[in-house]
């Protein structure tokens, strides 16, 4: 799909049969480093659990989206990329799908992404999933440990299958998040302005994050709904995929449309 000056991976999940019509689809925002394939089946699998259609698409530089030129140069992430992709990039990618009030899948830095976007525009929900309302030195000390596994271990044989420029899609998101402009990204005022329902989880075993990031996401939305996993790490939907899709399928039935 052509959005701005770039093309951009975007799936589309049908409803499944029988599903009542007129409720909000759901919306996948992926991780610093996925894309629409390494999603896998996991977003067909909810949106059958949910009763609903649903979006998945790659972020500029991910997957077989447009790549980012010079990504460590004059194309370097600034410390707003999420503030820049939750309200410029998502409104209009929304507006060219036809999707007004969507349900908001956020995984990680796509979880940041959509708390941001649901502060600012209408949304029926918002579901999260580690997502980072601030910065902690747990977080830039296994982001730094990433970036050991690019440079000399397999991690980037094992990206390239899913990203058409596997160099672009590590940096873009490793040199903003360990560069020192990044150390004050702050959040937690600002979500204070999310009226939708939202439910927030976290794995206990999350390398990339305590369980200060969800705390403090009920601190400021205090209607907020949380879920802690035991036996789960920085991606609930693939450490503990049946309990975060039964949580989420609970959570929108009482959300409603």
């Amino acid at each position: 799909m052509q959005l701005g000056g770039a093309v951009l991976e975007v799936a589309a999940i049908p409803a499944p049969a029988g599903a009542p019509a007129g409720w909000a689809p759901l919306v996948f925002l992926h991780e610093g480093l996925g894309s629409v394939a390494l999603w896998r089946d996991w977003p067909a699998r909810l949106c059958a659990a949910t009763g609903r259609a649903g979006w998945v698409y790659s972020r500029q530089g991910y997957g077989r989206s447009s790549p980012v030129a010079d990504v460590r140069g004059a194309g370097r992430l600034r410390p707003d990329y999420m503030h820049r992709e939750a309200l410029d990039v998502l409104p209009a990618l929304l507006a060219k799908l036809g999707v007004e009030r969507p349900v908001l899948v956020g995984h990680s830095d796509g979880g940041t992404i959509a708390l941001i976007h649901a502060a600012a525009h209408p949304v029926a929900a918002c579901v999260v999933m580690a997502p980072h309302v601030m910065v902690e030195d747990v977080s830039l000390a296994s982001i730094n440990e990433a970036r050991h596994a690019f440079e000399q271990g397999g991690l980037r044989e094992r990206l390239a299958r899913f990203h058409d420029d596997v160099d672009a899609a590590f940096w873009q998101w490793n040199d903003v998040w360990l560069s020192p402009a990044f150390r004050d990204f702050d959040i937690r005022a600002e979500i204070a302005a999310i009226g939708a329902p939202l439910l927030a989880i976290q794995g206990l075993q999350d390398p990339y994050g305590t369980l200060a990031q969800i705390d403090e996401v009920a601190r400021a939305v205090p209607r907020a709904e949380l879920l802690k996993l035991p036996d789960c790490g920085h991606s609930p939907h693939r450490d503990q995929p049946e309990a975060v899709t039964a949580a989420i399928a609970d959570f929108l039935h009482r959300a409603g449309r």
